[in-house]
């Protein structure tokens, strides 16, 4: 029995991603959550694997270029997860114990220099921990943690698999 093409792999990566995105846009404008600074960077991490899969389906890779694109892949997702963990994290965390909200990211560009907005980002904030729609009892950022769990599976096996 043969394995899956190393394109078409990458190329479901890449609609997987396309589906969480689509759930998150559907999540903001038509439920009309509002998405955190730490959802964002979320959204981000996921952009990012969901292209390094696209660019690897389109260059089909050799051997080298799998293990390249996976890595890369890797890191986004891992990035990812670090992010979703630290906002399951704060949504456990007692109300009276979490940071206080932050002003607009419009703001913050205006009066901040850029490696205090990417800390303060990073760090979450009392509005990162407010839990407003589940699925199943699991947070959005819970759900965003199992989706990051399975782009560093899917990485690592792209990783370790024979060309």
């Amino acid at each position: 029995m043969s394995l899956a093409s190393t394109r078409s792999l990458f190329l479901l990566g890449f609609l997987g991603c396309l589906v969480l995105m689509g759930a998150a846009f559907y999540l903001e404008h038509v439920v009309g959550l509002q998405p955190c600074p730490l959802c964002i960077v979320q959204r981000v991490c996921v952009i990012a694997f969901g292209l390094v899969c696209l660019v690897a389906a389109i260059h089909a890779p050799g051997w080298t270029g799998q293990r390249i694109y996976a890595l890369l892949g890797l890191l986004s997702a891992g990035a990812g997860a670090a992010t979703a963990g630290r906002q399951v994290w704060l949504q456990s965390v007692p109300a009276d114990q979490l940071p206080s909200c932050l002003p607009s990211l419009e703001y913050m560009m205006d009066a901040l220099p850029f490696q205090d907005i990417v800390r303060l980002v990073l760090h979450g904030t009392a509005d990162c921990a407010e839990v407003s729609w589940t699925l199943f009892g699991l947070s959005i950022p819970e759900w965003s943690l199992l989706a990051f769990a399975a782009m560093i599976l899917f990485s690592l096996l792209q990783l370790l698999r024979r060309a």
